[in-house]
């Protein structure tokens, strides 16, 4: 069911989610913010690009 690909994205998706808290709690709150906002971009580019991908394999 999940690609190489999905993983990558998920991963990604992660270690931007642990960065962003790592900066938040260490005193670093704007970059802490900048970096969260990170985190529905790139799931917001692995959506697209698996949508992408099925409608391509029905056609």
């Amino acid at each position: 069911m999940f690609k190489l690909s999905d993983l990558f994205i998920l991963l990604a998706v992660g270690v931007s989610f642990i960065l962003s808290g790592y900066l938040w709690f260490n005193g670093y709150k704007e970059q802490g913010i900048f970096t969260a906002l990170w985190v529905p971009s790139i799931l917001c580019f692995g959506i697209y690009f698996k949508v992408s991908a099925l409608l391509a394999r029905r056609k």
